[in-house]
């Protein structure tokens, strides 16, 4: 579910034009409320409230992207502690000695969780960014093909999404069978 809006937001960030700014990511905020403010400012107002709120009112778009984005963060985290615990578990002086950065050792754990936290929006970002680099090359080339190919609704303008969705989960796949 998490890969799910990630993409949605990959989609609706890269599908708009924007500035010459680097795509922004929850990882880089210390909230999700605080990161809908950073992307609404940078994707515009109009498209924020049609990517998170497609209904006529868009009344709902903030609290939704909220809603979405703490979702993730949270993921992460506790996928991240977990991890965390079973290598704490398996071998204690060895975890301290990789992740401490004080004489006694006691902020292992919090490190760990912070560089795993990192490592894991690292990932899904790089999926989604290369794949929304990919979709939109082929879509240039032929469009019409492009969306007979990846459209799957009646009039086919979801073929980016599903294009991207599709090639995010590949790569994402591909660099986790890497690391």
């Amino acid at each position: 579910m998490r890969l799910v809006w990630t993409i949605a937001l990959a989609v609706a960030a890269l599908a708009i034009p924007v500035s010459a700014s680097a795509v922004i990511s929850p990882a880089d905020y210390k909230n999700a409320a605080k990161f809908c403010k950073a992307l609404r400012a940078d994707i515009g107002t109009t498209a924020f409230k049609q990517a998170y709120d497609p209904s006529k009112s868009h009344s709902k778009a903030f609290g939704k992207c909220v809603s979405k984005s703490a979702h993730e963060l949270d993921e992460n985290h506790s996928d991240s502690v977990k991890s965390c615990r079973a290598e704490r578990d398996a071998n204690e002086a060895e975890f301290i000695k990789n992740y401490a950065t004080n004489k006694r050792g006691t902020n292992a754990f919090g490190k760990c969780v912070s560089a795993k936290d990192d490592q894991a929006e690292d990932v899904d970002h790089d999926a989604i960014v290369n794949a929304a680099k990919t979709c939109k090359a082929e879509r240039a080339k032929d469009p019409g093909a492009f969306r007979d190919h990846y459209g799957t609704n009646h009039n086919k303008r979801n073929a980016f999404g599903k294009c991207v969705s599709k090639l995010a989960r590949e790569n994402e796949q591909e660099q986790e069978s890497n690391s």
